[in-house]
């Protein structure tokens, strides 16, 4: 009996050294296959912004399938904030950075979201994403896409996503700016189902526009205006008057929560700047530029060289915001248009807010008073 007793206990250390020994096998083979570290970047992207990151246009936006993603810390200011990166070895990879807030929070500093770029030139220029997502492309030194879902059950209140692509390079291609839309306009539907945030969804993206003002080649006569330029072709014969027979234009898109329009002089030079601003994208640019607005500060100095509108929307308590600026060219150091015109900048922004805010369902468009 002590015998066999003494057996079974060698058998059984025998059994447990093996088993340790398979183990420590099966971690080797992980290890020097890359399998545990696959498994972990895998996770990592499930676990990223809450569990709301959205991974179908990942490989698209950062030109790799090898990625990682690690929460950032924002300290309380926004819902959830995460960054994913690529993980090849050797190799520049870039990063994409996404962050979710809502827009009853405190208005975004301007390292996430600038506005006091409107007068220079085509700066504050923003494409439509399309496919019925309120969102934009915008430029803010890297390729940013932010996205705007009103929540049907809470009036005045929406889900905002920013998602800023910083690569080693194609990071204005097609396929990136693509990939970049999807995860940002899929993870915002993803964060706002979680959140309780009842939304209505654009389609999947499947092709993102490119940031194309200020090529010469987008400049077309006022008379020939389709889209975001539509509201003035009315007002061709008092814009050449005022130096600007021609424009820049995007398509018209009614859910884009930015849009732009600009008047273009005989030398191709961005000369007037319309914008429109709506519900979140409304609340932060004033809470930007609102107090510029309201003191007189222009481009560059106390000159008054703007004049704005704003109108009140079904969805929001939040007004829509409608502005023209004289725009700064920076490469020559002056304005493009020599001699500003009060009359034509408040007919202009007039008729403008008016097209707008009937496209949209606005009503009771008024004139800020300048000071």
């Amino acid at each position: 009996m002590q015998i066999n007793s003494r057996l079974r206990r060698i058998h059984a250390g025998w059994y447990a050294g093996a088993f340790i020994l398979v183990l420590g096998i099966v971690a080797q083979v992980l290890y020097s296959t890359g399998a545990y570290d696959s498994w972990r970047h895998d996770r990592s992207l499930d676990q990223a912004c809450d569990g709301t990151l959205a991974q179908g246009g990942l490989d698209a936006a950062l030109s790799s399938s090898h990625l990682r993603a690690g929460s950032l810390d924002s300290g309380g200011a926004y819902l959830a904030q995460c960054s994913v990166k690529t993980t090849e070895s050797g190799v520049r990879g870039g990063t994409l950075q996404i962050t979710l807030r809502w827009s009853s929070d405190t208005p975004p500093s301007d390292t996430l979201a600038r506005y006091d770029s409107d007068t220079d030139g085509v700066e504050g220029q923003a494409a439509p994403l399309g496919n019925g997502w309120p969102g934009i492309v915008i430029d803010q030194g890297f390729p940013q896409v932010m996205v705007a879902l009103d929540c049907q059950n809470q009036r005045s209140k929406a889900l905002v996503a920013y998602g800023d692509l910083h690569a080693s390079n194609g990071t204005n291609s097609g396929p990136a700016l693509t990939g970049l839309g999807r995860v940002i306009t899929e993870t915002a539907q993803q964060a706002a189902a979680k959140y309780g945030c009842r939304v209505r969804a654009g389609k999947q993206l499947t092709q993102v526009p490119a940031l194309t003002l200020g090529n010469p080649r987008t400049v077309k006569a006022l008379a020939q205006a389709q889209g975001s330029c539509a509201a003035l072709r009315e007002q061709a014969s008092t814009a050449a008057e005022s130096g600007t027979p021609s424009i820049m234009e995007y398509p018209a898109d009614t859910q884009a929560p930015q849009v732009n329009c600009y008047l273009v002089t005989p030398d191709k030079k961005p000369g007037y700047g319309l914008y429109a601003y709506y519900g979140a994208a409304a609340k932060d640019f004033l809470a930007s530029e609102g107090r510029n607005l309201k003191e007189g500060y222009g481009p560059t100095h106390k000159d008054n060289d703007y004049s704005w509108a704003t109108a009140k929307c079904p969805q929001s308590t939040q007004p829509a915001v409608f502005v023209l600026y004289r725009l700064y060219d920076r490469d020559t150091d002056t304005y493009p248009v020599r001699h500003y015109s009060a009359q034509f900048a408040a007919a202009a922004v007039k008729a403008f807010a008016d097209h707008e805010a009937k496209q949209r369902g606005c009503t009771d468009v008024r004139m800020a008073s300048q000071p």
